[in-house]
């Protein structure tokens, strides 16, 4: 039985004692839940409906819990129902009906842990957007890692997810950049506000080869050609190293499309009609103190160039427009003062800023080696980059630790500990738990031990203790996968993986699965493997939600 199952058991018990009592069946939800308490040796599930229900219906809780908890003991697979404090119901299921979760487990394979919780919401889900100026930095791969497991939590919770690349194509970083690499061609160093590295010798080389006249042109000719060749090449290798990273986006925007397309007029304009424009000083300006900013913000300098908000102004509204009700967009520890512009101007386009607009920060990462951070690339100079990490500890390992941790909070990457082959070693903990099951569906063909037919699965057999909380953390699978969806926190995930894998090898531990020597196969041994299968299953799933493999062998 899932815990979706019995909180449906739940509710009917609940419209009966309505109807025996003559209640306002009205005052009954549609659905209701239950949850896992957090000492075992209150039972298996926990429900807090009679609290819920008792003063809209008049009843003390206890009375109601009371007659919740007879009729519930007279449901098919529930063992026990205590009455708690207040009005809680502690339920243990018996031994056939909580075993039936392998059975259900095994045969949903990958959709278990799949739900419609966020269905019929359109999400734009904004991530990375590093700018095409030099490789992807540890900041950024973070947001890697954490954007494409959200993305695969929202879709496989039934959210409508648009995954998009933000690169800025069109202002003075791109300037900087082209003279960079002019300077470097030239072999001349960079210029004082320019970008160094090794990255940028290899681009410029890059350009000359492709177009070699252009050192014989005038400078503004010269730089223009290494602004266009220059940017194309280094996106082109930011997209080829996500990819590398198993991270791949729906749409790839380019500022520069906005101002080609008259976007940023646009919104000017819609912004204008709702009323929220102003003149001063020769500049437009939008005011945005009206909606809690802590200064109005210019769209238009009094030389006529727009500011950057103009852009992420007009970039709002395209992506609103294109039928996303959600806009979320992920940024750098650096980026705390975006949140109330950025909020003020969904309102002055006369959106609700909670609702359509939602802005999450991640903070700092750091690399360390020898228990000190690694400061800086060997080819981009300055910062670590997303291949740094990878070479240091692989893509599993780098995406596992990246989203193991809340956004919010800084993080450091040791080297040491994410590349150890040990149980102290998250990542390794996990997969180890999908490479051992894999084995011992290997070993148990191997000795002719297979799971038969899922109409002679003895799930009543699966009553050692072990089991049973090794069933208890897979039930919690689905549940998890809402609620890291719903909140936005992938890490959720990784915890709860690491709990999976901690009840699987007592599991392991306690019950054989496998049969001794020229021991007869048993009922109780196919029904192990079940149990052993199921949670196959649900490690397999629960990394490739976040991106990771999950080994057959290790």
């Amino acid at each position: 039985m899932t815990p979706a199952e019995l909180a449906e058991v739940v509710l009917a018990a609940a419209h009966a004692v309505f109807e025996d009592r003559g209640l306002d069946r009205s005052a009954l939800p549609a659905q209701t839940t239950v949850e896992r308490p957090r000492n075992p040796e209150h039972g298996d599930y926990a429900s807090t409906l009679a609290l819920q229900l008792s003063k809209k219906v008049g009843v003390p809780p206890r009375d109601l819990a009371a007659a919740l908890a007879d009729q519930l003991g007279r449901a098919a697979g529930i063992k026990s129902v205590e009455i708690a404090g207040p009005g809680f119901l502690n339920i243990r299921l018996d031994a056939a009906a909580a075993g039936q979760l392998a059975k259900v487990i095994v045969e949903a394979g990958p959709a278990y842990g799949r739900s419609d919780t966020l269905a019929g919401q359109r999400i734009n889900l904004e991530f990375v957007s590093a700018n095409p100026t030099g490789p992807v930095h540890i900041g950024g791969v973070r947001w890697a890692a954490v954007g494409d497991a959200l993305s695969r939590l929202l879709r496989a919770t039934g959210a409508d997810v648009g995954t998009e690349y933000y690169f800025n194509d069109a202002g003075s970083q791109i300037d900087r950049f082209a003279r960079s690499l002019l300077a470097a061609a030239q072999g001349q160093p960079a210029p004082e506000d320019g970008y160094g590295g090794a990255y940028i010798a290899e681009i410029a080389a890059e350009v000359v080869k492709r177009r070699p006249e252009v050192l014989d042109l005038a400078e503004r000719a010269a730089q223009e050609v290494f602004r266009v060749e220059g940017v194309e090449l280094m996106f082109a290798e930011i997209k080829s190293s996500l990819r590398d990273f198993g991270v791949e986006f729906d749409t790839y925007f380019n500022e520069k499309d906005l101002h080609e397309r008259g976007e940023l007029d646009k919104a000017l304009d819609r912004l204008r009609e709702q009323g929220h424009l102003y003149e001063s000083e020769g500049a437009t300006w939008l005011r945005t103190t009206y909606f809690g900013d802590d200064k109005d913000r210019v769209l238009r300098k009094s030389n006529g160039e727009w500011t950057y908000f103009a852009a992420d102004c007009a970039y709002y509204l395209d992506k609103r427009e294109r039928g996303f009700e959600r806009v979320v967009i992920m940024l750098g520890a650096d980026h705390h003062g975006y949140i109330g512009r950025m909020k003020a101007m969904a309102a002055c386009f006369g959106d609700d800023p909670d609702r359509n607009l939602e802005i999450l920060i991640g903070q700092l990462v750091n690399l360390l080696r020898d228990g000190a951070p690694v400061r800086m690339s060997k080819r981009a100079g300055t910062v670590v980059t997303l291949e740094d990490l990878v070479d240091a500890i692989g893509v599993d390992a780098s995406r596992y630790a990246l989203a193991r941790y809340s956004s919010d909070s800084p993080i450091d990457i040791d080297v040491e500990l994410w590349t150890r082959a040990t149980r102290d070693n998250p990542v390794y903990y996990v997969q180890y738990v999908a490479a051992r099951t894999a084995s011992v569906g290997r070993n148990a063909a191997e000795v002719g031990l297979t799971r038969g037919e899922a109409a002679d699965f003895h799930a009543e057999l699966l009553s050692h203790e072990k089991e049973n909380e090794l069933l208890k953390e897979l039930a919690a699978f689905p549940s998890v996968v809402a609620a890291a969806a719903e909140l936005r926190a992938p890490h959720r995930l990784s915890h709860y993986l690491e709990d999976l894998a901690q009840a699987y090898h007592r599991f392991y531990d306690n019950c054989r699965i496998l049969p001794r020597g020229d021991e007869e196969v048993t009922d109780l041994h196919r029904a192990r493997l079940w149990l052993n299968d199921a949670t196959r299953v649900v490690i397999a799933n629960g990394l490739r939600l976040l991106g990771v493999s999950a080994p057959e062998r290790m």
